[in-house]
C-alpha cells in the first residue's frame, strides 16, 4: 500500500539528493550549460528559510541502482543530513534485460542504509510519460513502485507520488529526448516534495494537467519522431548495446554537503 503521509512542518538544516539524471536535473538547462532541476529548486526554497542550510547532490546521469548503492549511498549516509532523497532503479527497468528481484534487493539495501542515517528519508514513485515508448516497461515500473511503497511503510520514509500525478504524464512537460522533464516539470516535482515534507503549498495545483492546446499536425509529429530517433533513441540504444552510460566519467553534481545559495524559485 502506498505511503504518502505528510508530516508536520519541521525546519530542516540539510539535504542530500541521491540518484540518476532525474535528480541531477536533466533537462532543466541553465544558460551556462549546467542543469538545475527539482532538487536544486527544493534546496533553494529550504535555504531561503533556514540560515546556513547545506545541500549536496550526488546524482549522476545514467546510473543504475547497483552503482547508486555502491557509489552514492555510503557517502550520503555518512553525511548525517536531516533529509535524504533517493530515486533510483528506473534506468534498470528500461533495460531490455532486467532482473527485478535484484533491482528490488538493491533498493532495499539502499533504504536500509539511508533511513537510519537521516531524520527523514524521501522516496518517489517516478513520473511516467504518456505514449507508446514506455508502455512495454510499465509493468516493471509499477513493480518497482510497489517495492518503494513497501519500503517506505517499513522504514518510516515518505513517498512522493509523481507517477500518479496527471500533469506529469503530459508529453508537453517532457524534453525532446522523451526521458527527462522540462523546467516546468522539475518545478512541479520540487513543489510536490516541498509539500510532502510538510511545507505550506506554493502551488496547490502542481498535479493538475496544464490547459489543453491543439495537438501538432501529422507532419510535425513525424518530423519530431525522426529527430528524436536520430538525436536520442539511436545513441541510447548504442550505449545499451556497448554497456556504456551517459554518466561514465562524470563526477557527482554537488559532492560535498555545503551551504547553499542557489535558486529559491
Amino acid at each position: 500500500m502506498q505511503t504518502n503521509t505528510t508530516p508536520p512542518y519541521t525546519s530542516h538544516t540539510s539535504l542530500v539528493a541521491v540518484g540518476d539524471s532525474f535528480t541531477e536535473g536533466m533537462s532543466d538547462l541553465l544558460p551556462d550549460g549546467t542543469y538545475r532541476g527539482w532538487a536544486d529548486l527544493l534546496a533553494g526554497r529550504m535555504a531561503a528559510r533556514t540560515p546556513g542550510f547545506r545541500y549536496a547532490n550526488l546524482a549522476v546521469r545514467g546510473k543504475l541502482i547497483r552503482q547508486i548503492v555502491e557509489e552514492q549511498v555510503p557517502v550520503a549516509a555518512a553525511m548525517g543530513a536531516d533529509v535524504i532523497t533517493l530515486v533510483g532503479g528506473l534506468n534498470d527497468t528500461l533495460r531490455p534485460k532486467c532482473d527485478m528481484g535484484r533491482v528490488k534487493g538493491l533498493l532495499t539495501e539502499a533504504v536500509e542504509q539511508l533511513a537510519p542515517s537521516c531524520k527523514q528519508l524521501v522516496l518517489m514513485r517516478s513520473p511516467g510519460r504518456q505514449g507508446p515508448v514506455l508502455e512495454r516497461f510499465r509493468p516493471r515500473m509499477e513493480e518497482l513502485f510497489a517495492c518503494v511503497d513497501d519500503l517506505a511503510a517499513r522504514h518510516g520514509a515518505l513517498v512522493v507520488d509523481l507517477y500518479g500525478a496527471p500533469s506529469l504524464g503530459d508529453p508537453r512537460l517532457w524534453d525532446v529526448d522523451r526521458l527527462h522533464l522540462t523546467a516546468e516539470g522539475h518545478r512541479r516535482v520540487a513543489e510536490a516534495v516541498w509539500q510532502t515534507l510538510g511545507h505550506d503549498p506554493e502551488d496547490t495545483e502542481w498535479h493538475t494537467p496544464i490547459p489543453a492546446t491543439l495537438p501538432p499536425g501529422w507532419v510535425m509529429r513525424r518530423v519530431a519522431d525522426v529527430r528524436f530517433a536520430r538525436q536520442h533513441l539511436l545513441p541510447w540504444i548504442g550505449r545499451r548495446l556497448t554497456g556504456r552510460s551517459s554518466g561514465d566519467g562524470l563526477p557527482p553534481k554537488r559532492p560535498e554537503l555545503l551551504p547553499y545559495e542557489g535558486p529559491a524559485v
